[in-house]
C-alpha cells in the first residue's frame, strides 16, 4: 500500500503572501485533499533579519481567508536549528561532508576568476581532501556537502519531466555557515524528511534547488520526495508578475472586493486545466486536481478574467454571506464612503433587501457597495455625470410635477410607485422614462441603478421625497441665480 500523501506549503515570512505563493498553497492543498492526505504548513524563518511577525501573521491570515486549512500545528523552521546542525555534523562524521576554511578573500578570488573566464562561479573544492591540521586559526569553517563530481543528478519531475544536471557543474554547497546556522538547502531537506513530506510542489524557480537538495538526500541515505515544479505566473505582457502588474498581497485582493471562492477558482486555472471547464466548486477542484494536468508554460494573470469570475461567484453566494464579506472589509473601505467600520442595523437590512438586484450588476464587493450608494449617501446625493445631465431644468420640473402623486400614495411599494409614475406620465403626455429617469437620478444619484421602483420602496417614502425636494430646490436656486 503506498504511503499517504503529505504535502507542505513553506513560505518565507519576509513580506506578504503574494498571489504566486497563494497558488502554490492551493495546489498543495488540493493535491493533499484529492488523495486523502495532509498539507502541512512550515514557516521558513531562519533568516531572522528579514523575517517579521507581521509577515507571519499576514501569511496565516491570508491562508485562512482563502479557505486553505493546514493539518497539525505550524512548524517554525527557526526552532529546529539544533536538529539541522546535528544532521550536518552526522554528514561530516560519515565522510559525506567536510569542513572548509576558505576565507572570504579566497572565495572572492574564485568568483573573479570565474568572471574572467566567462563561467559560473563555483567553489573549487580546495578543502575537500585537505588535512584539517592545515586550517588557519583566524577563519571559522563552514560545512560543505561532499557532492558527487561525476555522473548526473536526475529529477523525474511531475510537471517538468525528466531534468538532468551534470554533477561536474554542481559544486560542494554550504550546509552549515561559519556561525553554526544552517543554510536554506540543508534546513529544507531535514525538515521535509522529519515532517514526512512525500510530494514537494513549488515554483519552478526552485528547480535547481531540487538538484542540490536531491544530492543532500542521497548523501543522507534518505528517499527523495516526488517533486513538481510549477511555472511562475506572468503578467499580461509575458514578463514575470511584479508590482507594476498589480501583483499584490492576498490581503489587497480581499480589500479590492474579491471573494475567496472566486480567487481559489481563478488561481487553480492559472497553469492547470481540466478540459474546457472554467468554473469550479471546491468539491469539483478536489475531485479533478492532479499534477500531470499542470502545463509547463507560465500562466498569465488577467484581472478582467478574475473580475468576471468573481461576478459569477458573487451571484452564487447567499445574500447574507455577501453582506458579511462586505462587513469584513468595511474597516478598510468604509471611511472613503463616509461609512463606519460596521453597518447600522437598518442599513444592513436595506442591503439584504437590495442584494438580489445589486449582485446582478456588480463584479466585486467594492462595485456592489458603490452601487448601493443610494442606501447610505447623504441627502442631497452627489450626482454622477449622467445623473447631472438628466437633472436639467426639464428633468427637475418633472420631479416637481410627480411629487404630489408620490406623496399622496397610501402604500409605498413597487407596484403602487410604478402605477403612480405611469399615471403621472400619461397626464403629462410624456413617456414613462421621461419621469422615471429624473426620479432615478434624484433618488440614487446615478444615471443607472437597479430597478427604480424596488429601490424607492427600500429607500422609503421620507428619504425619497427628501431627495426629490433637494434636487427640485437645487433647480429653483439655479433659476433664481440666473
Amino acid at each position: 500500500m503506498p504511503d499517504p500523501v503529505v504535502t507542505r506549503f513553506a513560505p518565507s515570512p519576509t513580506g506578504f503572501l503574494h498571489i504566486g505563493g497563494a497558488r502554490t498553497a492551493l495546489f498543495n492543498w488540493l493535491y493533499a485533499r484529492r488523495f486523502g492526505g495532509r498539507m502541512l504548513l512550515r514557516i521558513e524563518d531562519t533568516d531572522r533579519e528579514r523575517s517579521t511577525e507581521p509577515a507571519i501573521a499576514a501569511i496565516l491570515e491570508g491562508l485562512s481567508w482563502l479557505g486553505l486549512d493546514w493539518d497539525g500545528d505550524v512548524v517554525y523552521q527557526s526552532s529546529r536549528v539544533a536538529r539541522h546542525r546535528e544532521v550536518a555534523e552526522s554528514l561530516v562524521a560519515d565522510g559525506r561532508a567536510y569542513r572548509c576554511w576558505a576565507s572570504q578573500q579566497e572565495l572572492g578570488e574564485m568568483r573573479d576568476l570565474a568572471r574572467k573566464e566567462g563561467r559560473a562561479p563555483r567553489y573549487d573544492g580546495r578543502w575537500r581532501d585537505r588535512d584539517p591540521a592545515e586550517a588557519p586559526a583566524d577563519v571559522a569553517p563552514v560545512i560543505r556537502l561532499r557532492a558527487p563530481q561525476d555522473g548526473e543528478t536526475v529529477i523525474e519531475d511531475q510537471v517538468q519531466g525528466r531534468v538532468v544536471w551534470q554533477n561536474k557543474d554542481l559544486d560542494d554547497l554550504v550546509l552549515l555557515r561559519s556561525d553554526g546556522t544552517p543554510t536554506y538547502m540543508l534546513a529544507v531537506v531535514v525538515d521535509d524528511q522529519d515532517m514526512g513530506i512525500t510530494h514537494i510542489i513549488r515554483g519552478d524557480d526552485h528547480l535547481t534547488n531540487g538538484a542540490r537538495q536531491s544530492q543532500i538526500y542521497q548523501g543522507l541515505g534518505w528517499s527523495v520526495p516526488t517533486m513538481a515544479h510549477i511555472p511562475l505566473i506572468h503578467g499580461p505582457d509575458g514578463a514575470k508578475l511584479s508590482k507594476r502588474h498589480g501583483a499584490l498581497g492576498i490581503d489587497a485582493y480581499r480589500t479590492m472586493g474579491y471573494l475567496p471562492s472566486a480567487l481559489r477558482n481563478y488561481l487553480v486555472r492559472l497553469g492547470w486545466s481540466h478540459g474546457n471547464q472554467e468554473i469550479f466548486s471546491d468539491a469539483e477542484m478536489v475531485a479533478s486536481f492532479d499534477l500531470p494536468q499542470i502545463g509547463r508554460s507560465p500562466a498569465r494573470f488577467d484581472f478582467a478574467k478574475l473580475e468576471n469570475l468573481n461576478g459569477h461567484h458573487l451571484r452564487e453566494t447567499p445574500d447574507e454571506a455577501v453582506v458579511q464579506a462586505i462587513e469584513e472589509i468595511l474597516p478598510a473601505v468604509g471611511p472613503a464612503r463616509d461609512l463606519g467600520p460596521v453597518f447600522a442595523p437598518a442599513l444592513r437590512e436595506q442591503l439584504l433587501l437590495s442584494m438580489p438586484s445589486l449582485k446582478e450588476r456588480a463584479k466585486t464587493l467594492i462595485e456592489l457597495l458603490d452601487l448601493a450608494y443610494y442606501l447610505y449617501g447623504p441627502t442631497p446625493l452627489a450626482l454622477d455625470a449622467k445623473a447631472e445631465a438628466i437633472l436639467d431644468p426639464v428633468g427637475r420640473a418633472r420631479l416637481a410635477g410627480i411629487r404630489p402623486r408620490l406623496a399622496a400614495l397610501a402604500a409605498w411599494d413597487p407596484a403602487s410607485l410604478e402605477a403612480a409614475v405611469r399615471a403621472g406620465a400619461e397626464a403629462a403626455g410624456v413617456k414613462l422614462g421621461q419621469i422615471a429617469q429624473p426620479l432615478r437620478a434624484a433618488v440614487t444619484g446615478r444615471g443607472t441603478s437597479p430597478g427604480l421602483f424596488d429601490v424607492m420602496a427600500i429607500v422609503g417614502r421620507d428619504l425619497c421625497l427628501a431627495r426629490i425636494d433637494a434636487q427640485a430646490d437645487a433647480g429653483d436656486a439655479a433659476s433664481n441665480a440666473a
